[in-house]
């Protein structure tokens, strides 16, 4: 097979993992010049400003791609099919998003602050996921995973995507379009967000939506901080409006010292590590596996990313 395998270039370092994911795709190691694609293991500000024109397609490392946009990296290269890593680190990120979930409907961070048995003050506070109906928007790879988490909890799931396509999953009673969120912020008793950061996901959570929740609704954020208006969020934890938030993401990242929400007691923040380091190389080594096993065969590959849409 070496001999006729597809020639794949990785960039700015061909470390033994994805080396060997390459190989497992059934393609092989070579150099950016004479390769048919590249396997980037960097950010946006290490990337070539040119591409040797046997490039076809470039998988990327991360996930969000927001910032590639605003470096114009692939208007540069129109002819070139651009691949992120969305979906590769979706079970951590949404074992994440589960965690916190089940910290505040369980009252844990005010408890664990508590230095004296205070059981009369926090059983009316206590909640459970069974029964709970948890929008999800955004339900793309690492919604359906926590779709998927949830299954045991007996949670009723209403499912926003932007094309609302019917999820067909356990516990999902209802998939609606991007344009019916509207509808979606007085009907759950909590919300995760996963959804792509562009201009029109920009503070989808504000002022207005977080009224119409419950005094009991956390709001959990493991997507990007741009997606819910901090000042806003602020207010309706300080007034009690909601129960609570779970935050792996915040704007401004990273929330400085000082910030409210370190202080908040229904305010759980994480500083981005819902897909720490140890886990996020074998994750992308076998989406790449995947992809290149795509690419090999002639399929469609996965996480292909649409300019026009913005992710």
């Amino acid at each position: 097979m070496s001999t006729t395998a597809i020639p794949i270039a990785i960039g700015p370092a061909a470390t033994p993992l994805l080396a060997q994911a390459v190989t497992d795709g059934g393609a092989t190691v070579a150099d950016l010049g004479q390769a048919r694609a590249l396997i980037w293991n960097s950010g946006p500000a290490d990337f070539p400003q040119e591409l040797p024109p046997g490039i076809e397609w470039v998988q990327l490392f991360s996930a969000g791609v927001e910032d590639w946009f605003s470096r114009n990296v692939f208007q540069r290269f129109p002819g070139v099919v651009f691949t992120s890593a969305a979906g590769a680190y979706s079970h951590s990120v949404a074992e994440h998003a589960l965690a916190m979930l089940l910290a505040g409907v369980r009252h844990l961070p005010q408890q664990l602050q508590a230095r004296s048995w205070r059981q009369s003050e926090f059983f009316p506070h206590i909640g459970t996921l069974r029964g709970a109906t948890i929008a999800i928007v955004g339900a793309g790879g690492i919604g359906r995973e926590l779709i998927a988490l949830l299954e045991p909890f007996g949670a009723r799931i209403i499912a926003v995507t932007r094309s609302g396509t019917p999820i067909v999953a356990p516990g999902v009673v209802e998939t609606l379009p991007a344009e019916r969120l509207p509808e979606v912020w007085s009907r759950a008793d909590h919300v995760v967000v996963g959804a792509p950061a562009t201009a029109q996901t920009r503070h989808l959570i504000g002022k207005e939506e977080l009224a119409q929740l419950k005094p009991t609704s956390w709001v959990i954020n493991i997507a990007r901080g741009s997606l819910i208006d901090t000042d806003a969020l602020v207010a309706a934890l300080r007034d009690g409006t909601i129960g609570g938030a779970g935050l792996d993401v915040t704007d401004p990242e990273p929330l400085p010292e000082g910030h409210p929400l370190w202080e908040l007691p229904n305010a759980v923040v994480t500083p981005h590590d819902s897909n720490p380091p140890q886990l996020r190389a074998a994750a992308y080594a076998a989406h790449v596996t995947n992809n290149i096993a795509r690419f090999v065969a002639g399929q469609a590959l996965e996480a292909r990313i649409d300019v026009t849409a913005g992710y």
